[in-house]
């Protein structure tokens, strides 16, 4: 029997752990800095102006809590504000998320002709800029000479132009549609990703011991594609609690701050825009109500984690 005999040198093992343990910190060096510097650092400088009355020039002057009392018992717009987003975020997830299911079911289908052209379609306003977007819808609900208010003429529907942007409900109701619009077709791909993953003999079986359809997309198709959809809720809520441009560009707020989201309050308080142009800056009040903001996120985030991780406990 041969006998294989190990002559590397002494501490060659550790030079050469040493060695990829260096290239591994270089390796993730950039993205760490990087993290430090916009995400750490803006952080903590929210945290520590949400203390201070400040205005980005004048010199700051401590107040405490001030701030964060005036966000919890003296601002109702501000509550008002945070109530349309989770308004939007509940009305569009009634409509995206089965429309989204349903479309990546049938994208998915191998007998559906131009498959692969309908997946891209439907992708496809996800990659747009979500300010020209919001600009091109505002000239077609536009309520003077706007196409969808003629073509409501043409069909007979109406009988006088719609204001689309001159009530809450008409406002909310071209918010929701649009932000459906732009991003139902990336939660379809989630769907798809999942349904591919989903072995086909399930299906077969299923079909061998007679169930319809549609009691395989119930027993099979949704109980599989529950993480898919979990990660989908999660993804949508916090997008949803983020909009800012969308609402800048379609609405600003209007009519008299009625569309007004969290987001967009936070941010004309930060930069003195639109409604609030005439004020000062409040770059101390616009931190207490980011850090306000950023609790109630990461209480409704933890919460959801919670009622998930029961739920599939319970079905597993």
């Amino acid at each position: 029997m041969t006998k294989v005999i190990n002559r590397s040198k002494p501490g060659s093992c550790a030079k050469h752990l040493s060695s990829n343990r260096i290239q591994e910190i270089l390796m993730i060096l950039p993205m760490t800095i990087g993290f430090l510097l916009f995400s750490v650092y803006p952080i903590i400088w929210v945290i520590r102006w949400s203390c201070f009355n400040y205005n980005g020039f004048s010199t700051p002057v401590w107040c405490g809590l001030d701030n964060f009392i005036r966000v919890l018992t003296r601002d109702p717009a501000y509550w008002n504000s945070l109530l349309n987003t989770f308004i939007i975020a509940g009305l569009k997830m009634l409509v995206e998320i089965p429309m989204a299911l349903i479309l990546a079911v049938l994208v998915n289908n191998a007998r559906l002709r131009g498959g692969k052209f309908f997946r891209v379609v439907f992708f496809l306003p996800s990659v747009f800029s979500i300010a020209v977007v919001g600009l091109i819808f505002s000239i077609l609900f536009s309520a003077f000479n706007g196409i969808v208010n003629a073509v409501l003429w043409e069909l007979g529907i109406i009988n006088r132009n719609i204001s689309w942007f001159g009530d809450k409900t008409h406002a909310m109701f071209v918010i929701i549609l649009v932000s459906l619009w732009t991003t139902f077709g990336l939660n379809m791909i989630y769907f798809l990703m999942g349904l591919q993953n989903i072995p086909k003999s399930l299906y077969e079986c299923a079909s061998i011991d007679g169930a319809s359809p549609l009691r395989q997309f119930f027993s099979i198709t949704v109980p599989l594609l529950s993480p898919i959809l979990q990660l989908v809720l999660m993804l949508s809520v916090l997008g949803t609690m983020k909009m800012t441009d969308l609402i800048l560009v379609l609405t600003n707020g209007g009519p008299g701050g009625t569309t007004e989201v969290v987001m967009t309050y936070i941010f004309k308080y930060f930069f003195s825009y639109g409604d609030n142009a005439a004020r000062d800056v409040q770059f101390g009040y616009a931190s207490a109500m980011a850090v306000v903001t950023a609790v109630i996120l990461g209480i409704t985030t933890l919460i959801y984690l919670r009622v998930s991780r029961k739920m599939q406990s319970y079905d597993e």
